[in-house]
């Protein structure tokens, strides 16, 4: 089995130091684990990461770069499997740092579960435990908030590269924040690829603790989130995608009530969100903050909907 790890990156070169690093020192059974490449794909970064890669390239033997203007992961996780060069594809961010077993552990859930089918229609689908621990990542336990229903998502996947090309790869339509790993994930779901969960092969997702100055971004997300889940329902317009995009009249009573009609957001709220990140529980401040960044969501899907239905007219 050749490992081909497709990363995309855009402007997060300490993390994506960290995360090739981890990548450079993986121990496998060389029968299970011929060899593996890493296939970054820079998407215009601006912060030093080519100039980083090119001059590390001696520490970094299973590296490969390339580069493409700012089109989105999408784009740079297309790419990097067409240059691909593996027989199985490894899908993670560049913000996540991986255990010296990850590829051992997928490897080894890759042929028992394909032994068990007598075929490949499988994917592995390893843990991503999220940490804002900068410095020793992959110390973080394991949450409760960590545990993802997702059929397919990029953060931590492997599946063998004929699946990926046989299904189109990802959709370009996908421009903004969201559901485009997912959307990929139901055309697998689709063709009879089966979701193997492998939780030995962790991945430890990196990001700034929740503080008060990355709320305007991650209400962007949320609505760009929405804009996406309106994309995603109208090629697969199932109840199943409905739901998953929580486009449905309950979502919208659910958060409607959570979030008290709206008087639960960002304004009324920061007062409670600061004392607890002045109290160092920045993760309990963030699950506040979804009450309304999930409504924000919500609101937006909705609104988008009704948007693309005028404009068919």
């Amino acid at each position: 089995m050749f490992f081909s790890i497709v990363i995309p990156t855009y402007n997060r070169l300490p993390i994506l130091q960290k995360a090739l690093r981890a990548l450079e020192i993986q121990t496998f059974d060389v029968k299970l684990v011929t060899n593996y490449e890493i296939i970054v794909v820079d998407d215009g970064s601006t912060d030093g990461t080519i100039e980083w890669l090119n001059s590390t390239m001696a520490e970094l033997p299973h590296l490969k770069i390339y580069e493409q203007a700012h089109k989105g992961a999408s784009a740079a996780r297309n790419l990097g499997v067409e240059q691909a060069i593996g027989d199985t594809i490894i899908f993670i961010d560049s913000d996540i740092v991986v255990t010296p077993s990850f590829l051992q552990c997928h490897a080894t859930a890759l042929m028992r579960e394909q032994q068990v089918l007598g075929n490949d229609k499988i994917f592995t689908y390893g843990a991503v435990i999220n940490t804002a621990n900068f410095e020793e990542p992959t110390s973080e336990p394991y949450k409760i908030i960590d545990f993802s229903n997702a059929y397919f998502a990029t953060t931590n996947v492997a599946i063998a590269k004929h699946w990926l090309l046989d299904v189109g790869l990802f959709d370009l339509g996908f421009d903004l924040y969201g559901w485009e790993d997912l959307e990929l994930g139901v055309r697998l779901k689709n063709c009879g690829i089966k979701m193997v969960k492998c939780p030995e092969a962790m991945g430890y997702h990196w990001h700034p603790a929740f503080s008060l100055d990355r709320l305007p971004r991650l209400i962007e997300q949320e609505l760009e989130r929405g804009q996406m889940g309106v994309v995603f329902y109208k090629k697969h317009p199932t109840l199943d995608v409905k739901i998953m995009i929580q486009m449905t009249v309950f979502h919208r009573i659910l958060w409607n009530i959570l979030s008290v009609g709206g008087a639960l957001n960002e304004h009324s709220m920061k007062p409670l969100l600061q004392w607890l990140i002045d109290r160092k529980k920045p993760q309990l401040a963030e699950q506040f903050a979804r009450i309304f960044l999930n409504q924000y969501s919500v609101q937006e899907v909705h609104s988008a909907y009704q948007k693309s239905l005028k404009s068919s007219y």
